[in-house]
């Protein structure tokens, strides 16, 4: 094993994280949330400049946290895509300075599979496994036979299951990001509103959430211009139902078709308290192991790049230090750079 250095700035948290044989040492975040919640969404200029401001900062705090010198360090891994292009070139260019100065290997880590792998901080991974990949930005289902070995087998055909979320949580005057409001509210309604079910009846592992945001905003217009109350709660609990349906029903007939040993949980949408029953039910009556990550696992951190780096480590994955990003990188071309 190695001490590995990873960095993650493909969205709108700065992340820097220190694994040493396989221990997690230390892994900073800083979120910036605070400063994207005015616009009720990720500026991406503004993410790009703050991770900027903040690298050196969270790098001074980790090594302090892990107790460990950069000459110390046997390889620095990084996110190099998918994400925001402007924010993940932050990331790129502070970990090749890193590498180039420390004369240590640059280990590229494809985003989705950092959040795959994070579950090795739950439970190691057991194949064929299906991973249920759901954040802001991507919505797909991974088969795996081995490590590294992925087949994305279904995936959103329009919005990410995160975005519709957010954006749901935006017409309903909710806070960004929209997740946590939607699944606390509703706790406490009920489904009373009909909401169309995306795809309905089509033999296909891809999923779509644009019609039904689209079908919530509609009705919180349509009520407003009757001047009818609008049952906010209800209305929570009646589109959790359904956009945690679409991602389970799928997931049933994955692990039916393709005999998967686990099913494991990755992103940011992983941590809903409303998926998370919904699966370990799903894998009791179906007889599968199922792997949910810790709560501080589930979004964006650089823990999950270290640990996904860890194996790249030990397969000597390395890259030059003409490496550029890549903000639509592919996870079964996690190898291509």
């Amino acid at each position: 094993m190695a001490t590995i250095l990873a960095i993650e700035t493909s969205c709108d948290e700065t992340s820097i994280a220190i694994t040493r044989d396989g221990k997690l040492l230390a892994n900073i975040i800083n979120s910036q949330v605070e400063f994207h919640q005015k616009y009720g969404g990720v500026m991406p200029e503004i993410a790009s400049r703050l991770h900027c401001e903040n690298i050196a900062l969270v790098l001074v705090e980790a090594l302090e946290k892990s107790d460990v010198k950069l000459e110390d360090i046997d390889a620095f891994a990084v996110t190099r895509g998918p994400g925001l292009i402007g924010a993940l070139h932050v990331g790129l260019q502070a970990a090749k300075t890193l590498a180039m100065l420390y004369q240590k290997p640059l280990i590229p880590v494809h985003h989705l599979a950092g959040h795959i792998y994070a579950n090795e901080f739950h439970s190691p991974l057991k194949f064929p496994l299906l991973a249920v990949v759901v954040s802001g930005g991507n919505s797909e289902l991974v088969l795996m036979k081995d490590h590294f070995d992925f087949t994305v087998i279904g995936r959103t055909r329009d919005d990410a299951i995160g975005e519709c979320y957010d954006k749901v949580a935006r017409v309903l005057g909710l806070p960004y990001p929209g997740g946590v409001p939607i699944d606390r509210l509703a706790k406490e309604g009920q489904p009373t509103y009909d909401l169309p079910t995306p795809l309905m009846g089509v033999d296909t592992y891809d999923m779509s959430f644009s019609g039904l945001k689209t079908n919530v905003i509609n009705l919180v217009h349509k009520l407003k211009q009757r001047e009818e109350k609008l049952r906010i709660a209800d209305l929570c609990r009646s589109f959790q139902e359904v956009a945690v349906s679409v991602v389970v029903q799928r997931t049933i007939k994955a692990i039916k078709e393709f005999q998967v040993k686990q099913v494991i949980l990755a992103g940011g949408v992983s941590a809903n308290s409303h998926l998370r029953e919904e699966m370990k039910s799903v894998a009791q009556k179906l007889g599968v192991h199922i792997s949910i990550p810790p709560l501080w696992c589930c979004t964006d951190n650089a823990a999950m790049i270290a640990k996904a780096a860890e194996h790249l480590y030990k397969r000597q994955v390395f890259a030059d230090l003409d490496l550029g990003v890549d903000s639509n990188w592919t996870i079964e071309n996690w190898d291509e750079f």
